[in-house]
């Protein structure tokens, strides 16, 4: 087995994030969200990782769109990173919750102007008419806010999928791949064993 086996899952996770960073991958911190819905039928889609530490897996949304909505009613998740130059998946189930404001309002203040002006005018999930109509909300929102500061939105904040599986999965010759499961006790200690691929 050559996955290099660690103590912690989030330290080899780092280790194998910074190597998909040196890749010519244009967003190696996409990763696919899944949450159920009332009806409790599976959704996924792709967001973007905006921190990781030994709490979790952080990500930030408009809490009024269909995850926000989801991870409410039923606040478990799973996530799944798939970086194909380095043959390499890692796969995350936990539960989730908001994080706090002060980090989200960090966050929202790193932001590009326009993404700010974005998070306003979205109504993230709901029937869109036109184009149009969209850009003319940006624009009613960049003219309310000049250039002035531009305050984080109530209604947008992170999530944060606070692990109790991590699975590694490295490609290998003829589907011998290898897979490395990390679980979390009650206690929060972390135990690992290899799976069949």
């Amino acid at each position: 087995m050559s996955i290099a086996v660690k103590d912690d899952p989030i330290d080899l996770f780092l280790e194998w994030f910074d190597e998909a960073k040196q890749t010519d991958l244009k967003e190696p911190t996409a990763m696919t969200l899944a949450t159920i819905d009332e009806q409790g039928m599976p959704d996924a889609r792709m967001v973007l990782l905006k921190g990781v530490d030994s709490r979790g897996f952080v990500f930030y949304t408009n809490l009024s769109s269909a995850k926000g909505q989801q991870l409410t009613a039923n606040p478990h998740a799973a996530l799944c990173f798939y970086w194909m130059p380095l043959g390499r998946q890692v796969r995350v189930r936990g539960s989730a919750a908001l994080v706090s404001d002060e980090e989200a309002d960090t966050y929202f203040a790193s932001r590009d102007r326009k993404s700010r002006l974005g998070a306003w005018a979205s109504k993230q999930s709901q029937p869109l008419t036109r184009r149009l109509d969209l850009e003319r909300r940006v624009a009613s929102y960049a003219a309310k806010f000049g250039w002035g500061s531009i305050p984080r939105p109530s209604f947008w904040s992170g999530y944060r999928v606070m692990p109790v599986s991590i699975e590694f999965w490295q490609e290998r010759a003829f589907r011998l791949h290898e897979r490395l499961r990390y679980q979390r006790d009650l206690e929060g200690a972390w135990t690992s064993k290899w799976l069949f691929p």
